[in-house]
């Protein structure tokens, strides 16, 4: 089967040479949105066109690149520069070298020889292997990848018409790709970008970008092309926190997790950039994870993970992901195998299902969950899950996930209308007296996301820090359990439960909040009649007063001298 698709795809490449000279870039995993939005005919586009098309955007301010428009508001940090390369990257001043090819790995090998092991493992390094491989060795799909890079390569003018590539070494990623020249370490050296990737894996690249053109909300819930990896880093500099805050380093935590638009080695970790790798949950982890996306934590506790966490060494995770059902022992679900697949293909863009977008308070998402546009796209989730169930079972699964996420996101309506009311009500602790303002550009307001990162005096109040908590934490951890299958991950120990917790905190304030109201008023009410005690203004009641406190003065002396002569005579 693989020597016949092998075949197969050689048998077209050869034939669209001979017919036009150029090979036509038509990616069936690539939707016809993108095409659409480059303004390209996907029947004719070569690779170079598609390729300078997807750069044109992905390079264009106004489509997400840059310092974005809060950029005045904060400077970059040394790290930044591997963050956004694009933006902040600048060659080193030392060593002043000039290198070959052969240079960069004999010299790397005593400065920084974990970089040199990793990249000899790679298939990178060891192109010709890939070539020789039989068609009964699980790495063999790799052939027709390698022409597919190759007449990329050759589409872009990188490649010669009979020319192989050879390796790709150092001088590819970090000067230009098949260069003989010689590279200057303080003029040439770049930080690869997607881009960058994508020369090669123009099908990845193009897969990745085609989230900007599906993630597109009915109603604006979310600006186009959002969440995705293909505009994440934008996500994150448009943030007004992110741009507000002083602390720069903790920000720039955020920004680690949030560079799958700059960069592919976030999945593919540099310099092995193993396929195998990438299809393995932990790779998702150190961004899928955490207090407010728990991805990671409640799939592992599923009987999934754990499926996956018991029966994973006898797994092959060689095989490509669409063949690891049925050639690779794989017998549970996977990150990689659930959201990389659409409607029976595997593709990067993992927003084609999106529904819920982990969020369920952002305002439009939950109204917008019985839309056609949602129904879509849970249809396109049955055919993922019928891949092990029955679709009876599947679609029960999936409306228990969307119910059990409208009961917990009433939860938290109800908790927050508490809250709410307190604010426009100017009830919350310190609220009028000790509330400063947050930084620029953010704005003064009720529970945002910046209450989260900042906070000064009484801004925020603890009850509106926890509310806020509620929804971005608790509530989407609800959700995250109920859609990876971990039961104690939205009823008892995540989700449900904490929320619970929460709302009977929010309660209690409140209802001492208004019984403390209640017996200020009863106080003012009292200090406002003239016969008060606490506040006589006029002559005759401080006169009045003195004449009870005598008559009492005069009593009680009485009583004492009463007492103490029956003492006496006892």
């Amino acid at each position: 089967m693989r020597l016949r698709e092998y075949m197969k795809g050689m048998l077209l490449c050869a034939g669209l040479l001979l017919m036009g000279g150029q090979v036509q870039a038509d990616i069936s995993t690539v939707p016809d949105e993108t095409y659409e939005a480059l303004n390209l005919d996907r029947s004719k586009a070569t690779p170079k066109q598609t390729y300078d098309a997807l750069v044109k955007r992905y390079k264009d301010p106004a489509h997400g690149a840059g310092k974005g428009t809060m950029g005045d508001y904060w400077e970059p940090i040394e790290l930044s520069r591997y963050m956004d390369p694009a933006t902040f990257y600048k060659p080193p001043v030392s060593p002043k070298e000039i290198a070959e090819r052969k240079d960069c790995v004999e010299c790397h090998t005593d400065e920084t020889p974990v970089w040199v092991r990793a990249w000899q493992r790679s298939t990178h390094a060891n192109l010709d292997k890939i070539r020789n491989l039989k068609s009964d060795d699980p790495l063999y799909y790799k052939k027709g990848k390698l022409e597919e890079v190759e007449n990329n390569l050759r589409s872009m003018g990188k490649l010669g018409k009979s020319e192989k590539l050879k390796e790709v070494g150092c001088i590819d990623c970090h000067a230009d790709i098949n260069s003989n020249k010689k590279v200057d370490h303080t003029k040439d050296i770049r930080m690869p970008t997607a881009d960058t990737c994508g020369t090669c894996h123009l099908r990845e690249f193009a897969e990745r970008e085609s989230e900007r053109d599906t993630m597109i909300w009915p109603n604006g819930q979310w600006p186009d092309g959002r969440p995705s990896h293909a505009l994440d880093y934008t996500a994150n500099i448009e943030t007004t926190v992110w741009a507000a805050m002083p602390q720069r380093e903790v920000a720039e935590g955020c920004t680690m997790c949030h560079t799958n638009q700059n960069k592919c080695d976030n999945c593919h970790t540099r310099h092995e950039f193993s396929a195998a790798e990438s299809r393995k949950p932990e790779a998702c982890a150190t961004c899928h994870s955490g207090v407010d996306h728990n991805n990671y934590e409640t799939y592992m506790m599923s009987k999934h993970g754990k499926m996956a966490e018991m029966n994973r060494g006898n797994w092959n995770w060689e095989v490509r992901l669409q063949d690891a059902f049925s050639k690779g022992g794989q017998t549970a679900p996977t990150c990689a195998a659930c959201h990389m697949e659409y409607e029976g293909e595997y593709t990067h863009n993992i927003t084609r299902k999106t529904r819920w977008a982990n969020y369920p308070f952002v305002p439009g998402i939950a109204e917008n969950i019985t839309s056609d546009w949602a129904e879509g796209r849970l249809d396109s989730w049955v055919v993922t899950c019928t891949q092990c169930h029955s679709e009876r079972f599947a679609r029960s699964y999936l409306d228990l996930m969307d119910k059990g996420t409208l009961e917990g996101l009433a939860k938290y309506q109800e908790a927050n209308a508490i809250v709410h009311k307190m604010y426009e009500d100017g009830t919350l602790t310190g609220q009028k007296t000790n509330r400063p303002n947050p930084p620029a550009p953010e704005k003064p307001g009720y529970s945002i996301f910046t209450q989260l990162f900042w906070s000064k005096g009484n801004n925020p109040a603890s009850l509106e820090l926890k509310v806020l908590e509620m929804a971005e934490n608790n509530l989407a951890k609800m959700h995250v359990g109920l859609a990876h299958a971990n039961p104690g991950g939205w009823t008892y120990t995540e989700g449900w439960g904490p929320m619970n917790r929460a709302y009977v905190e929010i309660q209690d304030e409140y209802t001492k909040m208004q019984e403390m109201q209640a017996l200020r008023a009863r106080v003012s009410k009292l200090e406002g009649k003239k016969t008060s005690l606490l506040d006589l203004r006029e002559a005759e009641e401080k006169i009045s007063l003195g004449g009870l406190g005598g008559g009492m003065l005069l009593a009680g002396a009485v009583a004492l001298f009463g007492w103490r002569k029956r003492k006496q005579t006892a």
